[in-house]
């Protein structure tokens, strides 16, 4: 006897059940609550397409390393001052006890609301990784990242007050409000 027999034979006394149709209606009225939480899901989608960090083909610097970076035209003194930290630090970031991934998101994230708030100077924590394994990977990954945030104009290893060589000022282009400000300024001066 198949499979098949043996169920129809099971079956053989069982009625079908009747069924109605049925029109399910949702409630289309979602709360203040809802909306924002969609709207904070979303909008953490479209930051995640957005952020581009590369994780793969890391070349691992030295924990003791001091980190430089410049864009071209940046003026000498400019990074002279932020090797020294003579600017005031608007904003800190602290990626200690992160993954990498998780320093990813938030070095994405912390650039944009930097940018977004205005802000010029930041620093970022990353730790000198002398401890971890592989040596040095959170702060490997900063300076590989840095570079390809276009908001970033130059970086530099921080002063031992700051952190030293665990840490990185970073210096953000000035957002747009900023420069129109600056421009009706020196508008103003002639």
């Amino acid at each position: 006897m198949s499979d098949e027999d043996l169920f129809a034979q099971e079956m053989s006394g069982v009625t079908p059940l009747k069924v109605e149709a049925r029109h399910l209606k949702r409630d289309q009225s979602l709360s203040d609550e809802q909306k924002k939480i969609r709207q904070a899901v979303a909008s953490e989608e479209e930051t995640a397409d957005l952020n581009a960090l590369s994780t793969d083909h890391l070349e691992l610097v030295d924990p003791l390393a001091y980190l430089e970076f410049k864009k071209p035209g940046i003026q000498h003194g400019v990074l002279k001052n932020l090797r020294l930290g003579k600017y005031e630090i608007e904003a800190k970031l602290d990626l200690h006890n992160r993954t990498v991934e998780e320093a990813r998101r938030d070095v994405f994230e912390f650039i944009e609301d930097c940018q977004r708030y205005g802000l010029r100077t930041v620093i970022i924590a990353h730790g000198k990784g002398q401890r971890s394994e592989p040596k040095a990977l959170l702060k490997s990954h900063v300076y590989r990242w840095l570079p390809q945030l276009p908001q970033v104009m130059a970086f530099y290893s921080a002063q031992p007050k700051h952190g030293g060589v665990g840490a990185t000022y970073v210096m953000l282009r000035k957002s747009d409000e900023k420069k129109l400000e600056n421009k009706e300024r020196h508008e103003r001066r002639r």
